[in-house]
């Protein structure tokens, strides 16, 4: 295996760029994930890692090998990607020999190798079947096992998961991250949802507009966002935002309650799980409920406030709060984020993050 390292990466079509001076270092053995909505750029940087794409400039390491100019088949890389793009005509097991035996591996190399896969994989019964006689997770796993046969320095995965219907989603995850841990390798994987990002990521990249927004282990994002776009992203449910309104050097919402000195601060924002509901008129503010969303465990409540601001919050499972209720919410001054006039993460105080 081996480690990443992009160096003020930029690349453009024509007169679009769509990169923009990205450097970032991925460790060897390490699970990265790159996040963030469509447009983005995370494939097209992945692409790039792959030699898939070109870039405008910048430099491409994989180990201490500069592969910048270098064709895919030069880089030592593995790609899976979101289709499973397995010949229909060949089993499960001509599908992950095929590189291998156009590549003029050894015979018995090659057996060897999905000999392994297979049992890593738990494909065992299936190498003998066609695609069209899989399911869409086994189907998966051939491509991934096509991937860890050439034994590579580095597994590229481009939303493999998002054909998957959301039960088997969650389990291919947990197969992911235990092929992970059992192989040891260097990972990227691409996803436009944070809670495979979550789930999944030693350091996640979350990418805005073909920039880093930032970089980090998933709970120092969580905890410690840097601005509002990562606060908003990182988290199922979003975190809630509030505008603020000044007012004698003192952070006011909705009703007026007092909550912080805030500076420079022009948003609040707190998660939806870190709310505390009280009663009415004995919160921070009183909120009216719209609409309740059960999920067993957890209730989601949907909520305005007096100005008009909808906010959600979570709440026990069990709860009789229902639509047109007026509850009252507390905000934990340690739960509190604070977002300057251009989405930059306050401390307390109203300094800069």
């Amino acid at each position: 295996m081996a480690r990443v390292k992009l160096s003020n990466i930029d690349k453009s079509y024509g007169a679009q760029q769509v990169i923009h001076n990205v450097s970032l270092d991925i460790e060897d053995g390490e699970f990265a994930v790159f996040v963030g909505p469509s447009g983005c750029g995370k494939s097209t940087l992945l692409r790039a890692i792959a030699g898939l794409e070109g870039i405008s400039r910048g430099q491409v390491m994989i180990g201490e090998e500069d592969v910048t100019r270098k064709a895919p088949s030069e880089r030592n890389v593995a790609m899976v990607f979101q289709s499973y793009a397995l010949y229909p005509h060949m089993t499960a097991r001509e599908n992950m020999d095929f590189g291998m035996k156009i590549n003029n591996f050894p015979a018995e190399e090659r057996s060897r190798r999905i000999t392994e896969a297979a049992r890593v994989l738990q494909l065992n019964d299936y190498l003998d079947r066609k695609p069209g006689q899989l399911s869409g997770g086994q189907r998966q796993r051939v491509a991934i096992g096509r991937a860890i046969v050439k034994n590579p320095k580095v597994f590229l995965f481009d939303e493999p998961l998002s054909n998957l219907d959301a039960k088997l989603r969650v389990q291919m995850r947990v197969e992911l991250e235990a092929l992970h841990r059992q192989l040891n390798a260097t990972m990227i994987y691409v996803t436009h949802d944070q809670v495979e990002a979550m789930t999944m990521a030693d350091k996640i990249v979350v990418l805005n507009e073909g920039r880093i927004e930032q970089i980090g282990p998933p709970m120092e994002l969580y905890h410690r966002p840097r601005t509002e776009f990562v606060a908003g992203f990182i988290g199922a449910p979003a975190m809630n935002f509030i505008d603020l309104r000044p007012s004698q050097g003192t952070a006011r919402v909705g009703l007026g309650a007092r909550l912080a000195q805030a500076g420079a601060a022009a948003k609040l924002g707190i998660r939806p799980e870190h709310m505390v509901i009280t009663e009415a008129g004995k919160g921070d503010f009183d909120a009216t409920v719209r609409l309740r969303e059960t999920l067993g465990g957890d209730a989601y409540l949907y909520v305005t406030l007096a100005d008009g601001t909808s906010l959600v919050v979570r709440a026990d499972g069990d709860t009789a709060i229902d639509a047109g209720q007026v509850i009252g919410l507390s905000l934990p001054p340690n739960r509190l984020h604070f977002f300057d006039a251009q989405g930059l993460a306050l401390r307390s105080g109203g300094k800069p993050h």
